[in-house]
C-alpha cells in the first residue's frame, strides 16, 4: 500500500485512494519489520509469486554506523504474502507461519540440508569413478532423501494428537491436534509422491490418511468434512436426540466418504437406540446401527500397517486385499437386502443407515453428494470404486473429473500443488511452491522433486544462458540466500545454500562477509570463522584489514593495531610506526614515552609479525633497561643496555633519525661508570655511525630532531672519553 512516514513515530499512513471507493475497505496486512524509529524510507516492490518485498529503512547520519549497536540495524527487507487469507473479513483462517517459527524452522533445516549436500558430493565422486550419470542411480539415495525430507517434516510440526485431557469427552468427535499449517501439508505431499518408494503399493491410503490430516486447510468457503464435524459438534451439546438431525446424517456420511472409520463408528454410538432406556423399545434398530457399525470397523485396508486407534482390517498384500474386499463387500449386500429393514420404524435412522451402505458399496451419487471438494472426492473413489488402483494409475484423470463435478476456489495452494503432482509435471509443481510456500520450500523441496524423476533432475540441474549460466536450483537458492542476507539473525546461515551454488554462490559469499559490519568484535569473529570455515583467507584478511582501520579511525587504536597485526598488514603497520616515532620521548621521564609504551604493549611479543615496529619493540627494551641501570637496580643493567644499543646502531630497521636520541640518552651512562662499557670496536661503531649522522644532516631531506644544540657534542665527548679508557683497558 502507498504511504509516506508519519512525522512522529515512524507509522506508516495508509493512503485513501479515490472518494468514491471509500466504502469499501481495503484489506489491511501487519508488516513486522522490526526497524526501530524514524522510518525515512519504505520501498516496495513484487518479488517471485504473490510476494511483495518491502523495504523499510531509517535516516542516514554522518556518524549512524558509529552510535548504532549491534542489535539495532539500518533497515530490514520483510516479504509479504497477498496470496494467504482473505484480509479483515476472513473468519476462521488458517494460522500462518509467524516470523520466529519461520526463523526456527530456517536455523533447523540447515543441518539436514548440509548434511544432504555432503552425502550428494560423495556420491557425485562415487558415481563418477563407477562411470553413473547421475547420483540418482546409486541405490542409497533415495533413502538419504528420505532421511532428510522426515527431518524437515518433523520440524514444520507434529500431527500426532495433543496429550488427552484428565477428563476426556465420550462425545468428542475430532480429536484435538497442533494447528495445522499449509507449508507442513505441502512438504508431506511432496514426501508421499516423489520421495517414498515404500509408499507405491499403498499410495492411495497414504492420501486418505494426508487429507485426515488436513482436511481443515483444503478450502476457507466450502463445507468440507472437517467443517461439517466441527459444526455439529458444536451443536451436539445441545441435542437429546441426535438421529432426528440431518446434519448428524450428513456428517457421517462425509466422515465414511473419505475413509475416517473411527470418526464414523464412534458417532454411530452416538444413536439413541444405544441409551439404556430405549433398547428394549429399538432393539431392531439397534442391532441394524450396530451392524453398520461393525461393517465399518472391518473394512479392509490395503496397507502394510494401521495407526495407534484407526479402524480397519489391515491387508499387506493385494491378494489379500482383493480377497478381503470381496468378502466385506458380500456382507455390506447382504446386509442392504436384509429384511430387517421393515421392522426398523425410524424413518430417519433407516435412510441414513442404506446411505451409509451404498457409500460402502462405491455409489458415485452418494459419494459425490456426501463431499464438498474435489479432493474428498477423489479420495473417495479410491477408497469405494477403485479400490485396486495402485500408484499414479489414472490418478490425473480421476483428479480432472472430480475437479468438473466439484469445483473449489484454492486458497494455499494445496489442491494446486497436488493437481500438478498428478500431472507428473514437475514445472507446475515448482511454480506452485514458488507462488504459495516462498523461497524457503522452493529451496528445500528441489531436492524431494528430483530423488527419483529423471526429467526433473534435468531440469533443476541444466545450466541456462538466460539464467546467467546458472540452473533453476542454483537460482532459487541464490534468492533464498538473499532473503536471509537481509535479515542480521538469519545472515548466519546464508553461507551454507551460497556455498552449494557452485557458479555464482562464492562470489555472493565473498560479497557477504565483506558488507558485515565491523563495529561489533563479536561480530567480526563470527565472519572471520565464517570465512574459515569456506577456506576465504584472503576475505578474511580484507576483514581484519577493514575492521583495524575503522577502530584506529575511531581512536580505539589498541584494537585497530590487534586487527592489523592479525592480518599480517606490513604497510598499515610501517605506517602506524611512522606516527608513532613521532612521539617517542627524548629521555626516560618524557611522558610520550609513557603514551606510546602502552600501545607497544598490546602488540604482542611476536615482533617479526609487527613489519615496521620492530625497531619501537627493541627501544621499548632498551628504556626499561636504561631505566634500570639509571637507578641502579642491578649490576648487569647497565651492560645489558649498552647491549641493546648497540642491537639498535646495527639493526638496519632502527631509523637514521633516531640515532642521535639514543646516543643522547646513552651519555649519562658512559659517564658514570669509572670502567668502560664499551669495547674499543664498540666505540668506533658508535663513532662511525655518529659521523654518518654528521655527513647525513648536510642534505636537504635530513629530518632534525628536537635535541639540545650540544647534543651532538655531548656524545662525541663521552664516546671519545670511553674509547680511550677501552684503548687503556685493552693494553
Amino acid at each position: 500500500m502507498p504511504g509516506m512516514p508519519a512525522d512522529s513515530g515512524g507509522a506508516i499512513v495508509p493512503f485513501s485512494g479515490e472518494p468514491k471507493h471509500a466504502a469499501s475497505a481495503p484489506p489491511v496486512r501487519p508488516i513486522r519489520h522490526g526497524v526501530p524509529p524514524p522510518i525515512s524510507r519504505v520501498y516496495i516492490s513484487w518479488s517471485s509469486g504473490n510476494l511483495l518485498q518491502v523495504a523499510c529503512l531509517r535516516p542516514p547520519g554522518p556518524e549512524e554506523g558509529a552510535r548504532r549497536g549491534p542489535e539495532e540495524v539500518g533497515g530490514r527487507v520483510v516479504e509479504v504474502n497477498l496470496g494467504v487469507g482473505a484480509g479483515n473479513g476472513s473468519t476462521e483462517v488458517e494460522e500462518e507461519v509467524d516470523e520466529a517459527e519461520m526463523r526456527r524452522i530456517e536455523y533447523g533445516s540447515v543441518p539436514a540440508f548440509a548434511l544432504l549436500q555432503s552425502r550428494k558430493n560423495a556420491l557425485a565422486d562415487a558415481a563418477a569413478m563407477q562411470h553413473m550419470h547421475s547420483v540418482s542411480e546409486h541405490a542409497e539415495w533415495w533413502q538419504y532423501v528420505l532421511e532428510y525430507s522426515k527431518t524437515i517434516g518433523n520440524l514444520l510440526g507434529n500431527q500426532d494428537c495433543l496429550p488427552a485431557l484428565m477428563i476426556e469427552n465420550p462425545r468428542a468427535i475430532l480429536k484435538v491436534r497442533e494447528k495445522s499449517t499449509s507449508l507442513k501439508a505441502a512438504w508431506e505431499l511432496l514426501e508421499i509422491f516423489y520421495v517414498d518408494k515404500e509408499l507405491h503399493s499403498w499410495l492411495p491410503e497414504r492420501l486418505v490418511d494426508w487429507l485426515a490430516d488436513y482436511d481443515s486447510l483444503l478450502t476457507k468457503t466450502d463445507g468440507t468434512v472437517y467443517f461439517k464435524l466441527n459444526n455439529f459438534q458444536k451443536k451436539l451439546i445441545n441435542l437429546q436426540i441426535v438421529e432426528n438431525d440431518d446434519d448428524y446424517w450428513n456428517g457421517l456420511s462425509a466422515a465414511l466418504s473419505v475413509g475416517w472409520l473411527d470418526v464414523v463408528v464412534n458417532m454411530l454410538r452416538f444413536h439413541g437406540s444405544y441409551q439404556l432406556d430405549q433398547m428394549d423399545n429399538r432393539e431392531t434398530e439397534n442391532g441394524l446401527v450396530e451392524a453398520v457399525a461393525v461393517l465399518v470397523s472391518t473394512m479392509p485396508r490395503m496397507r502394510p500397517d494401521l495407526p495407534k486407534g484407526k479402524l480397519g482390517q489391515c491387508c499387506k498384500t493385494r491378494p489379500d486385499f482383493i480377497k478381503a474386499w470381496e468378502k466385506w463387500r458380500g456382507q455390506v449386500s447382504k446386509l442392504e437386502c436384509s429384511a430387517f429393514w421393515i421392522q426398523c420404524s425410524h424413518q430417519k435412522t433407516r435412510d441414513g443407515l442404506k446411505n451409509l451402505l451404498h457409500i460402502m458399496m462405491g455409489n458415485i451419487k452418494d459419494l459425490t453428494a456426501a463431499t464438498s471438494h474435489w479432493l474428498e472426492l477423489f479420495a473417495s473413489h479410491f477408497l469405494y470404486i477403485r479400490p485396486f488402483t495402485v500408484g499414479f494409475e489414472g490418478m490425473h484423470h480421476l483428479a480432472q473429473k472430480c475437479i468438473q463435478l466439484k469445483p473449489s476456489f484454492d486458497t494455499n495452494g494445496l489442491t494446486g500443488l497436488l493437481n500438478g503432482i498428478l500431472s507428473e509435471n514437475p514445472e507446475v509443481v515448482l511454480a506452485e511452491c514458488t507462488k504459495k510456500f516462498g523461497p524457503w520450500m522452493v529451496t528445500h523441496c528441489m531436492e524431494l522433486l528430483a530423488a527419483d524423476n529423471d526429467y526433473a533432475d534435468i531440469m533443476l540441474h541444466e545450466e541456462r544462458p538466460n539464467f546467467g549460466g546458472i540452473s533453476i536450483e542454483e537460482l532459487h537458492r541464490l534468492v533464498y540466500a538473499q532473503v536471509l542476507c537481509s535479515h542480521s539473525l538469519t545472515w548466519q546461515i546464508a553461507p551454507t545454500y551460497l556455498s552449494s551454488c557452485l557458479n555464482q554462490g562464492l562470489g555472493l559469499l565473498e560479497i557477504l562477509l565483506l558488507k558485515q559490519p565491523i563495529q561489533d568484535n563479536r561480530l567480526v569473529l563470527k565472519t572471520l570463522e565464517l570465512c574459515r570455515l569456506y577456506e576465504l583467507e584472503n576475505v578474511g584478511t580484507n576483514i581484519m584489514k577493514i575492521a583495524g582501520i575503522y577502530h584506529w579511525k575511531h581512536g580505539r587504536k589498541g584494537t585497530g593495531v590487534y586487527w592489523f597485526q592479525q592480518a599480517h598488514d606490513k604497510v598499515r603497520l610501517d605506517r602506524i610506526a611512522q606516527q608513532l616515532f613521532e612521539r617517542i620521548g627524548k629521555s626516560v621521564a618524557d611522558d610520550n614515552f609513557k603514551q606510546w609504551e602502552g600501545l607497544l604493549e598490546l602488540l604482542g611479543s611476536d615482533i617479526g609479525s609487527a613489519g615496521g615496529l620492530e625497531f619501537l619493540h627493541r627501544y621499548r627494551d632498551f628504556k626499561r633497561s636504561l631505566q634500570q641501570a639509571l637507578e641502579g637496580r642491578t649490576g648487569e643493567a647497565a651492560r645489558q643496555t649498552v647491549e641493546f644499543l648497540i642491537q639498535l646502531m646495527r639493526n638496519p630497521s632502527t631509523p637514521q633519525r633516531f640515532w642521535l636520541p639514543l646516543l643522547h640518552d646513552s651519555v649519562k651512562l658512559l659517564n658514570c661508570k669509572p670502567c668502560p662499557l664499551l669495547n674499543v670496536a664498540e666505540t668506533t661503531l658508535l663513532l662511525n655511525k655518529l659521523q654518518e649522522l654528521s655527513m647525513a644532516k648536510l642534505r636537504p631531506d635530513f629530518c632534525s630532531n628536537h635535541l639540545p644544540s650540544h647534543a651532538l657534542s655531548s656524545v662525541r665527548l663521552a664516546l671519545g672519553s670511553n674509547l680511550a679508557r677501552a684503548i687503556l683497558e685493552e693494553a
